[in-house]
């Protein structure tokens, strides 16, 4: 590990990629997990959610201890669900660049509402004529 979490801020740097051995063979990678937290920044009280992240890599894959330390440095900050979701887009896509990758949040009732968030990344492809 890089470095270990800390749990008053989000932490990217923990995110560590590993090299995609099958670079240019697309694969979709799903990963779940239920223990996702963070808090509500006006009660500080947590929020629960299920996280799924799909990816096709292109080089790297992200390696999943790095990854669970990763979310763990959420569980004391204060933050909006869609920053969330965003936050963790953004910092994935730095991490492992890849192809293209969805990020859902579905967070537990609250007041008798569930929330789902969800962002989505794609690569830009290159514009311009094509060779013959």
């Amino acid at each position: 590990m890089k470095n270990m979490p800390v749990f008053d801020k989000v932490t990217p740097s923990l995110l560590e990629a590993m090299p995609y051995q099958y670079a240019g063979k697309d694969i979709n990678v799903c990963i779940e997990t239920e223990e996702f937290t963070c808090l509500c920044p006006w009660t500080g009280l947590p929020d629960y959610a299920y996280l799924v992240i799909n990816y096709v890599p292109a080089k790297t894959v992200v390696e999943l201890k790095s990854l669970k330390m990763y979310f763990q440095t959420f569980r004391m900050v204060g933050m909006v669900h869609e920053s969330a979701v965003n936050r963790i887009m953004d910092d994935l896509v730095k991490a492992v660049k890849p192809k293209n990758m969805s990020v859902e949040l579905e967070f537990g009732i609250r007041g008798g509402i569930t929330t789902t968030v969800s962002a989505e990344y794609h690569k830009r492809q290159r514009r311009g004529c094509i060779e013959a």
